[in-house]
């Protein structure tokens, strides 16, 4: 009898824990704006192990995680991030790297000729680091602490490289600001999951089925806002003409490839 009230309780503390982890993963916002409270090691370190015990290739682990805290670093970043508030604001900032200069110089020091350098293998390295960033994300939501991605990495990846001193076969592929909130914004819009779901095979998009997924985005009164900021007439033109122009993304494009050339990787 004991036993079978262990195991019921047992089982009732995992449902309830699956609850929680799910209302976690359904309530997660951007956190911009942090506590001037610092993150205890102990804490960091538990929520980079969970980063590491993430699924990854081959078990190859080819990532690196650069965690900056200096405020002078901090401030040597910032101009590559944009100039966004929180990159100076939040405790710390992380960097998750595809790194495959680790592990070639394992091969090496174990006579082993290895070819990383290509395609292939920066796609699957920047999978990898992102698999990383989520797990990394979600354990220290559930410890109570706000993070925000920054996209910005892959603009101003050769002078974040700098900054960091990263060596060739080392590529940043996002950045993580970290720390405890100080504002805690609304649940950003998503659009609906039969809008973005398919099943057994692609079901390409009719004009109505696009119309009808995009709808409530183009309806919220922030898009509205949106649109009459930017002298547009409509949000679409926001997002393609004004925030990811065309001769923006040719000129990060055309720097993020340079530096990939000059360490090597052949596409």
């Amino acid at each position: 009898m004991r036993a079978s009230l262990f195991y019921f309780y047992q089982l009732v503390i995992f449902y309830e824990f699956l609850l929680v982890l799910m209302e976690l993963l359904l309530s997660h916002r951007s956190i911009r704006k942090y506590l001037a409270k610092g993150i205890d090691d102990d804490i960091l370190n538990e929520i980079l192990e969970c980063g590491i015990r993430g699924s990854n290739t081959g078990n190859m682990q080819l990532y690196s995680i650069i965690v900056t805290r200096d405020s002078n670093k901090k401030e040597l970043l910032a101009p590559f991030h944009f100039n966004q508030p929180m990159v100076k604001n939040a405790p710390l900032v992380l960097t998750i790297c595809f790194d495959i200069n680790r592990f070639s110089k394992w091969c090496l020091l174990n006579n082993t000729k290895t070819d990383f350098s290509n395609l292939l293998w920066l796609l699957t390295g920047a999978v990898d680091a992102s698999i990383l960033s989520q797990n990394i994300c979600i354990a220290a939501e559930n410890y109570g602490l706000g993070i925000c991605y920054l996209g910005t990495v892959l603009y101003n990846a050769p002078e974040i490289s700098e900054i960091l001193n990263l060596p060739s076969g080392v590529i940043p592929i996002t950045s993580i600001t970290m720390g405890y909130p100080d504002l805690v914004p609304e649940i950003t819009d998503r659009l609906p999951l039969n809008s973005v779901v398919h099943f057994e095979e692609y079901d390409d998009y009719s004009d109505d089925r696009i119309y009808t997924a995009y709808s409530e985005k183009e309806n919220l009164e922030s898009s509205k806002q949106f649109i009459l900021e930017n002298c547009k007439e409509n949000l679409a033109q926001v997002y393609a003409e004004v925030r990811y122009k065309s001769a923006d993304n040719r000129y990060f494009s055309e720097k993020l490839s340079k530096m990939l050339i000059d360490q090597g990787f052949v596409f």
